[in-house]
């Protein structure tokens, strides 16, 4: 890659050329830069007496696979204006690669890692309660809807309670349709069982009904716990 130096409605003299190529250090850049497709070196001239203090202008365009960068001052004279300007496009190099590096080296923590991370960070139980250090170590429990689980245990994703009146067949059929479900759960008008309704292959359908097995409520009871015999 070599640095392209123009003018803007005056003459660069061949020595400033040279001045420029040791000035930006193609080596020194690429290595902060390593994408670097183009740079450009843009002179122009202030032509109005009254601002002879900064009448030299640069321009440095840095193009990468990245952002394009800029950087440009003003002095009393062409050397002067570049060695500012060549200042600003080191600090705007060096804060890029250090946002890429930034970027690599780090990662997000996992809430189990925080405490070995972070110095003092309380630890939380199911709850989001603090616990003591003795109690960091049992296995944390938490309440997912109606069920209390330990660790990792199953995940409920959603829990609903839904409230209709008793159906036909007919109209349970017609409500799955209607919603484009392949399975509907209603409570059926005649028996009064909780059932479900679901689409088989092609056009077929099939129906679940729930029904309660006495002797299992029985067995599940808490009255059911005594012992046989008097």
């Amino acid at each position: 890659m070599d640095i392209v130096v123009k003018g803007r409605k005056t003459e660069v003299p061949e020595r400033f050329r040279k001045h420029v190529a040791e000035k930006l250090n193609l080596e020194k850049i690429q290595k902060l830069d390593g994408k670097v497709i183009s740079l450009d070196v843009e002179v122009s001239k202030e032509p109005n007496p009254r601002q002879a203090d900064r009448c030299d202008r640069v321009e440095i365009t840095l193009r990468s696979r990245g952002p394009v960068i800029r950087a440009e001052a003003s002095a009393s004279d062409a050397y002067a204006a570049l060695d500012l300007a060549a200042e600003k496009l080191d600090a705007q190099l060096r804060k890029q690669h250090d946002k890429r590096y930034t970027r690599r080296g780090s990662r997000r923590l996992s809430a189990a890692e925080v405490p070995d991370h972070v110095p003092g960070v309380a630890t939380l139980n199911g709850d989001g309660q603090p616990v003591s250090a003795g109690e960091s170590n049992s296995v944390p429990t938490k309440k997912i809807g109606s069920l209390e689980v330990q660790g990792d245990g199953p995940l409920v994703v959603r829990e609903k309670t839904h409230v209709a009146a008793p159906m036909t067949l007919d109209q349970a059929l017609y409500e799955m349709e209607l919603v484009g479900h392949d399975f509907y759960l209603f409570v059926d008008s005649e028996t009064k069982q909780p059932s479900v309704v679901y689409r088989r292959h092609a056009y077929d359908y099939g129906v679940i009904y729930l029904d309660t097995d006495p002797m299992v409520a029985q067995a599940h009871s808490p009255e059911a716990g005594g012992t046989l015999g008097g």
